[in-house]
């Protein structure tokens, strides 16, 4: 199954590099792509080996082809998996706001679409994520997780956890089978 795996700007990010790992053992062709933000927190270098694919970052990555990849990557998807998912890009993703290739990706998809969310708890339950998160489900997305308990990166205990990659598994080989 061919997966876009977005990671954006949060402190999970690291934890793609284990999910792209799995995901190719699993056989599945894996193409990145990164919010800028999430490449303060791990490399594309990493991802790039780990996928053996190029991966995605800036609309300028896409100046020496005659065509649009980040369009080809929306048409060409089985899954589009985006883990983890930051407040700001669900934001986006919520209002059909396309300032990045991956945002521009998920507007244009037709492949299902899971959501795995990790942030500080307080951005979790603030009611403006919350109305993101209902809207996105009522666009078709599947979210899952955050974990509802878990010490966070900043020191808080709570709710925001990116879920373990082993249950990001278990939904992609669900999603597989159907």
């Amino acid at each position: 199954m061919k997966i876009v795996l977005g990671v954006t700007g949060s402190i999970a990010a690291y934890k793609a590099a284990d999910l792209v790992s799995q995901l190719v053992k699993k056989g599945h062709d894996v193409h990145c792509v990164m919010t800028q933000t999430a490449t303060e927190f791990l490399t594309p270098l990493t991802l790039q080996v780990l996928s053996r694919n190029p991966v995605l970052v800036s609309l300028e990555d896409e100046k020496q082809s005659w065509k649009p990849g980040h369009i080809d990557l929306a048409d060409s998807a089985d899954l589009l998996l985006v883990a983890p998912l930051s407040a700001d890009t669900l934001g986006n993703f919520a209002h059909g706001l396309a300032p990045d290739p991956l945002s521009s990706i998920y507007l244009a998809t037709k492949s299902p679409v899971i959501l795995a969310p990790a942030m500080n708890g307080k951005m979790w339950q603030h009611p403006a994520t919350q109305r993101n998160v209902a809207q996105v489900t009522e666009d078709g997305c599947q979210v899952v997780g955050p974990s509802e308990s878990g010490m966070l990166a900043c020191g808080y205990e709570g709710a925001g956890r990116l879920v373990p990659v082993e249950d990001i598994l278990e939904v992609v080989d669900s999603q597989a089978a159907n």
